[in-house]
């Protein structure tokens, strides 16, 4: 039976606690420092409180460890890999090679023939890993999970699940997208010196450009062509469950708490329901059930329209080209204007500062999107703080704040109980209480009832308040246990029973590490050599210090060459994307489209005047897109 792992992001401890009363069986959380988000870091004795409230549940908490890592930052990541051992965190994940000595030398024992221990390693999405061989080779340095690139289809993770069966694969199925395969990104650290790989990511890709051919020609002006609406693949769980995939991650660490609730709610519960169909075959990873005072809705927290991206191959409709922003969900359109007042034809409430946007033309930009609140709604009908002047009948209108749906967010949304049963027996010299595997005995002398003790016996008993656990029966024996216990006594066996089963539910799960020597990475040094002679851009391996360097050149690497973000290069290729402009504007051949008229090459160009030349390697279905070109004569 399948464990299967609904995965959801913390931005602090605040949102990891809300994202396990939601139903995540695992969160995924930065720490100080050495995280693909520098905005959403933590303190280590605050994971490790998220660890012990999560460990309650057997749901897991990982801590990204995913930037490439300068020289003089090795011992301070040696000294944060051990105290997050120490915090009893399950995984971490790894972008930098040169970290597997360091996480050798932190975890001794890992590496040990036949030994078991607590914290695994799990191969970031920063790894860059989207091949049957990638995968194979991060399993034989002893990779126990491999995040996958958010760009794989069905049939690619199918593959990939079938090849090498004995790794963890996790998915992403919701959230925001980055164009460029991840850990493949440098343009942030090109043009504006924010390196993504250091987890600065200035977000380029969701920047304003003009599209123009070889002799300046302008094809598209003032578009977001890089901008990718957000990931959704909620309707697609099963048949990723079907893939292979056992974790499903919701991007998200720099996202709100409200974000964290609505989305991990609503994935939790179709989980659930696929679960229930097909109980013999999975099962969720964590314990508990949760109750919620909401409807979970998608469309509710920030996203910028929804595509499945490349599950079931290559579509024209995953990008965003008019807006990076937010416009939530589409709520009818513009019917009368009137006054300071305007109604709207469609079957939505409103609210007194509910926030609408629209998209209106302006200037070189084709379609720009306008934001205003609700001051009053009367029905349909509402009055904005200030009237929008492009405001049109028939303009079409989406929310991306729901005033009613954030009052109802910001309380207590959920509760997570374990369900339990509890058995009270008679023992030689006093009396026993038991839940599950645990148990606690209390000497007395017995003493037999004058009436019936059974009702508050159960009442006692199942007052688990705080705990994580919900008592749904209560068994005695023998089956008329004739004995009086008085209730002060009753109150103290609930109490150390469910104490003992915390304290227990918070030991960590030990898992069998496989044996393969991490160091043997030669039956494996092929791949590399090839990855290598086809590579005209060694510093795509993103060697950051000399641990990395003499780890590759230990698995063959026979071209080895500083990090971008260490040795800056000339007309470096800065982004490699499966998101092809000539196909999503109805020019690709290979698919069926027309032949472009256009003058190759094909340039991206900024409001400064910089320019990105295109490359369209049709061989691998991929854009690839190079660093800053002078404008072409006149």
């Amino acid at each position: 039976m399948d464990k299967i792992e609904l995965l959801a992001p913390a931005k602090n401890l605040e949102c990891g606690i809300a994202a396990i009363d939601h139903g995540a069986d695992a969160v995924y959380i930065g720490a100080q420092r050495f995280g693909a988000r520098v905005a959403a870091s933590n303190s280590v004795e605050d994971i490790a409180q998220l660890c012990t409230y999560a460990h309650q549940y057997g749901a897991k908490v990982y801590v990204t460890v995913n930037t490439i890592i300068y020289d003089e930052e090795l011992e301070d990541t040696q000294r944060l890999l051990q105290d997050l051992q120490t915090a009893n965190v399950d995984a971490i994940l790894v972008q930098d090679m040169g970290l597997l000595s360091i996480v050798r030398s932190a975890f001794p024992l890992r590496y040990a023939k036949n030994c078991q221990l607590s914290i695994d390693l799990h191969a970031s999405t920063q790894t860059d890993n989207r091949t049957i061989e990638k995968v194979q080779w991060l399993r034989s340095l002893g990779f126990r999970r491999v995040v996958l690139a958010r760009e794989l289809s069905l049939k690619e993770i199918a593959a990939i699940h079938q090849a090498v069966p004995d790794v963890e694969l996790e998915v992403f199925v919701h959230g925001a997208l980055c164009v460029s395969y991840s850990g493949q990104c440098y343009a942030s650290q090109y043009c504006f010196g924010r390196s993504a790989n250091r987890g600065a990511c200035a977000q380029f890709c969701r920047l304003p450009f003009d599209l123009e051919d070889a002799d300046g020609n302008v094809i598209e002006r003032g578009r977001h062509l890089l901008s990718l609406k957000d990931m959704c693949r909620i309707e697609q769980l099963e048949e990723l469950m079907e893939a292979g995939a056992v974790s499903f991650k919701i991007e998200g660490r720099l996202k709100d708490i409200d974000y964290v609730k609505n989305v991990t709610a609503a994935y939790s519960q179709r989980l659930n329901e696929i679960i229930a169909r097909h109980p013999d075959k999975y099962c969720r990873a964590s314990l508990g059930t949760c109750t919620y005072s909401f409807t979970p809705n998608l469309q509710k927290t920030f996203n910028r329209g929804f595509t499945d991206y490349f599950l079931y191959g290559r579509k024209p409709n995953i990008f965003s080209p008019d807006t990076p922003k937010a416009l939530g969900e589409y709520v009818g359109k513009v019917k009368e204007i009137r006054g300071n007042s305007f109604n709207v034809a469609g079957t939505a409430s409103f609210a007194n500062g509910d926030g609408l946007c629209f998209f209106r033309e302006e200037g070189r930009r084709s379609m720009v999107l306008e934001g205003f609140r609700v001051n009053r709604a009367e029905g349909n009908r509402l009055y904005p703080y200030q009237m929008p002047v492009d405001l049109k009948p028939g303009t079409a209108l989406y929310r991306n704040f729901d005033q009613e749906f954030q009052r109802v967010m910001m309380g207590k949304t959920a509760v997570r109980k374990i369900p339990v049963e509890m058995t009270l027996r008679e023992v030689d010299n006093g009396f026993e209480l038991q839940m599950g595997s645990q148990s606690v005995c209390f000497p007395m002398e017995k003493q037999m009832a004058q009436k019936p003790q059974h009702e508050n016996i159960v009442r006692q008993l199942s007052k688990l308040g705080n705990t994580p656990y919900e008592c749904t029966s209560v068994h005695f024996v023998p089956q008329d246990f004739p004995f009086f216990i008085p209730s002060s006594v009753l109150t103290e066996m609930r109490r150390e029973l469910s104490e003992k089963a915390m304290v227990n539910s918070e030991e960590t799960v030990q898992t069998p590490v496989s044996s393969t020597d991490s160091h043997s990475g030669s039956n494996l040094s092929s791949f590399i050599s090839h990855l290598s002679s086809h590579n005209k851009y060694p510093y795509l391996f993103n060697i950051a210090n000399q641990q990395a360097r003499a780890f590759y050149e230990q698995q063959g690497l026979k071209e080895i060459a500083p990090a971008f973000e260490l040795s800056p290069v000339k007309n470096p290729l800065i982004m490699q994307c499966r998101h092809c402009l000539k196909f999503s504007l109805g020019y690709c051949v290979k698919n069926g489209g027309e032949k472009s008229p256009w003058k190759e090459p094909l340039y991206l160009k900024l409001d400064d005047g910089r320019r990105f030349r295109l490359e369209f390697q049709c061989s691998e279905c991929q854009m690839n897109v190079y660093g800053a070109h002078p404008d072409p004569p006149k």
